[in-house]
């Protein structure tokens, strides 16, 4: 199978799109005529990884930290990371990297890891794609809100369950002063003004927040029409969200385990279920706690901690927690917290990634080889 299509497919499991705007994602070096018959999978592009991918012969090297995250203006062979790049191509080894574009999709880190501590129908923590609804909140002259409620509606907003059009008005007085460089529908520069209007609630798919926002500024009087967007919390099988189909991709899992442990036994299980490091499993908490619901976030997954507690998870598994805001989150009546090494959580779907690589050669009538390494990467060693 050739390097590019061999991309093609990667790209179509962990699309490019999915990242985020800082992430650095994709095909880093590598011919895409080239041939692909083995292919080595990793977490970190490091210098032994990338021995071992020479070692083994491998034409491809997929990995998930980027080489090169920050931009570059040299690849000379006077960095690590340069000399990486050198081997690799003395190596005839192409690299792909795929990061914050496989941490979302259905079959991704996030899901890989929920699915190896043993999560029953695990779902999305932090939506990307939806999942949810936003209220939109804007206020309007009395004699222009009929005009932006179609305009609004027509976008796809006011959609609840067997209804369509669904908003709410309620009278008020809007107050404002144009200042110099404004051109106002009402009002003159340097006056106050005041004026009936009315305000307008209405609830829409998030997906759907920027057409909903256009459509509102289009329709609006104003210049600079004043607005309210909320992103509302997810209440499990209500009339609202209940309507809604499931986010499939996003930040995070949430599921339950097959049957409620303590955290103590828990920990003990993640321990087992994942390669082991220096750095261990660190918990914070009661060990007679009981667990019924877990929360999982790849990575560095700090930022997730509310959404954990909103999720109503017993425990939430992630890396890299700070001191400061671990104890704090704690005091504040969060779940239990288990710290795992970033590289061992993240390992954890190096195995569906290889599984797919041979399941996409064979449909097409190809062989490629996988191996998954079992290098530690992890950058700490050892404990004393």
């Amino acid at each position: 199978m050739r390097l590019a299509e061999m991309v093609r497919h990667i790209e179509g499991w962990y699309d490019p799109a999915w990242a985020e705007p800082w992430d650095a994602v994709g095909l880093v070096c590598g011919d895409p005529d080239q041939e692909v018959r083995r292919v080595l999978l990793a977490v970190d592009p490091v210098a032994a990884v990338v021995d071992e991918a020479a070692e083994y012969g491998a034409d491809l090297l997929i990995v998930h930290h980027p080489l090169l995250l920050t931009p570059v203006s040299s690849v000379a062979a006077t960095t690590p990371k340069g000399r990486v790049v050198h081997r690799l191509l003395r190596a005839g080894t192409a690299l792909y990297t795929a990061h914050t574009s496989a941490d979302v999709p259905a079959d991704g880190v996030n899901d890989a890891i929920a699915r190896r501590l043993g999560l029953v129908e695990p779902r999305v923590l932090v939506p990307t794609d939806g999942g949810g609804l936003d209220k939109l909140v804007v206020f309007v002259p009395v004699g222009d809100a009929e005009r932006v409620r179609r305009a609004v509606t027509d976008a796809g907003a006011g959609r609840l369950g067997a209804y369509d059009s669904c908003t709410f008005t309620t009278p008020g007085e809007g107050r404002f002063r144009p200042l110099e460089g404004a051109s106002p529908t009402l009002g003159r520069v340097g006056s106050v003004e005041v004026v009936e209007e009315v305000r307008v609630e209405t609830l829409y798919p998030r997906p759907l927040r920027r057409q909903v926002v256009e459509a509102m500024r289009a329709a609006h009087p104003y210049e600079e029409p004043a607005f309210d967007l909320l992103e509302l919390a997810d209440v499990p099988g209500g009339p609202v969200t209940g309507s809604l189909p499931p986010a499939t991709r996003g930040h995070g899992r949430v599921g339950r385990l097959a049957e409620p442990t303590t955290l103590r036994t828990f920990a003990e299980h993640v321990a087992a279920s994942l390669p082991r490091t220096a750095h261990g499993v660190r918990v914070a908490g009661d060990p007679d706690r009981e667990v019924r619901t877990v929360a999982v976030g790849a990575g560095s997954g700090e930022s997730l901690l509310e959404a954990a507690r909103r999720s109503g998870a017993d425990v939430y598994v992630t890396s890299d927690l700070k001191h400061h805001r671990a104890g704090e989150f704690l005091e504040g009546g969060g779940p239990a917290l288990v710290d795992v090494a970033h590289w061992a959580a993240e390992w954890s779907w190096l195995p569906v990634v290889a599984a797919k690589v041979e399941q996409a050669a064979a449909s097409a009538g190809a062989t490629v080889d996988t191996r998954v390494s079992t290098l530690v990467t992890d950058p700490w060693t050892f404990r004393v």
